[in-house]
């Protein structure tokens, strides 16, 4: 690969090296960063954008901040004037990517794979600028593969390559079955580099094995190697666990902006400079600002943490939304007032009700069990008295409130 950073004038260099620090903050891993720093002189000395691949599996179509991390990196480089090449599995989509899975995926059909890549679409619009996004289907060119083609592919990697993969060993050592078709979903996802001829691929650091395959198969086909770029998983609001709907640790970016502000404001001190990196469309240079000043105690956490729900309320819902949810988690949780804009329910049912029936009901919580564990920790309160009795009969009366933890109130009409 020709070394075009060589052929640089100080002030090309100086645009590369600001560039490179956008595209390396908050990543786990660049495979490999020299290379990334040329493909950057490339792009500037050729004054051709450089084109940044994401494949979508579109089983799961309801994003929320974790999966932000990524579209927010390719953010990053579409406001430099790069190409995102987004990619829609419709064709491996049926396959499934078995990573970190111990049993094969279902299989998706047809009509699954439409409806929820019509709801990625729909979503993403809220990160990226759909319009100068290059989108594409896979099944377009891997459908037109003939079984020549197919076995030319197959025969690029070793049955023991693709047992190096954690789940794929696991499986096999425990005596777990592998269907032969699976071992096909990381080739063809290398193989939709190489018909884009991408020169990056982002994806999460779970993704190591998929995405590495593309720079292996361009290699395969006389092709420059792609860069891989490696984000970390986003931990969700219990500070542990990876984020996920299934978890009930998420913000969704559909979220109402008070309940996105009071969800932000739970999270641990320690993982604030994290969000802010990887979920805030913030300059760079306030981002190591903000980090710097916390770390020397010149920027109060409880301050920091407020700037961080006011930025992504801002995002996904504009200023003066950011604005009332900030004023709204200091009218509850600062003054200890009640809220006027609360949600109402108009109730049906029995005028005297078990307080347990009535929170799932209003499905305030999920479960009878979720219920009575919330009691009995301290969080339910009516009309701002705390309910300490699982046993508790109430009586319905038009305009009472209930309130579970700290974000979740509602007002009963009759």
């Amino acid at each position: 690969m020709e070394q075009f950073i060589k052929r640089l004038t100080s002030k090309q260099l100086e645009e590369m090296e600001r560039q490179f620090a956008i595209y390396v903050n908050g990543a786990q891993e660049v495979i490999p960063a020299l290379e990334l720093k040329n493909k950057i002189a490339k792009s500037i000395i050729l004054n051709t954008p450089l084109k940044v691949k994401l494949g979508l599996d579109p089983s799961a179509p309801d994003v929320h901040l974790g999966h932000t991390v990524v579209l927010n990196k390719l953010k990053q480089f579409q406001d430099n004037g790069h190409i995102i090449q987004l990619i829609i599995g419709d064709f491996t989509g049926k396959i499934g990517d078995p990573t970190g899975k111990s049993t094969a995926r279902k299989q998706l059909t047809d009509e699954e794979v439409k409806h929820n890549a019509k709801t990625y679409f729909e979503q993403l619009g809220k990160v990226l600028d759909m319009e100068k996004a290059e989108l594409n289907y896979n099944s377009s060119w891997l459908s037109e593969l003939n079984l020549e083609k197919i076995i030319h592919l197959a025969s690029s990697m070793t049955v023991a390559r693709l047992l190096e993969r954690n789940d794929f060993s696991e499986r096999y050592a425990t005596g777990k079955p592998i269907s032969l078709h699976e071992f096909f979903y990381p080739l063809m996802q290398g193989y939709d580099s190489v018909i884009l001829e991408s020169d990056i691929e982002l994806g999460g650091n779970d993704q190591h094995f998929n995405v590495l395959m593309g720079r292996h198969l361009q290699e395969h086909y006389g092709m420059e190697k792609q860069i891989v770029i490696l984000m970390p998983l986003l931990e969700g609001l219990d500070g542990v666990e990876k984020m996920s709907k299934s978890k009930h640790n998420y913000i969704g970016i559909d979220e109402k902006p008070t309940e996105m502000f009071g969800k932000t404001m739970s999270l641990s001190d320690e993982l604030m400079g994290k969000y802010f990196d990887l979920v805030t469309d913030l300059s760079l240079e306030d981002k190591l600002n903000i980090k710097n000043e916390l770390k020397l105690g010149k920027l109060h956490p409880r301050d920091a943490k407020m700037l961080l729900g006011k930025t992504i309320v801002n995002m996904y819902h504009g200023a003066e939304a950011a604005d009332h949810a900030e004023e709204n988690f200091k009218t509850i949780f600062q003054k200890g007032a009640i809220p006027t804009d609360i949600p109402e329910r108009k109730w049906d049912g029995e005028k005297r009700i078990g307080i347990i029936e009535l929170l799932v009901t209003l499905e305030l919580l999920p479960s009878k069990g979720e219920a009575r564990k919330m009691i009995e920790n301290g969080g339910v309160k009516m009309n701002s008295e705390k309910i300490n009795d699982i046993f508790t009969e109430v009586s319905i009366v038009d305009g009472m409130i209930l309130q579970v933890g700290k974000r979740k109130m509602m007002k009963l009409k009759l």
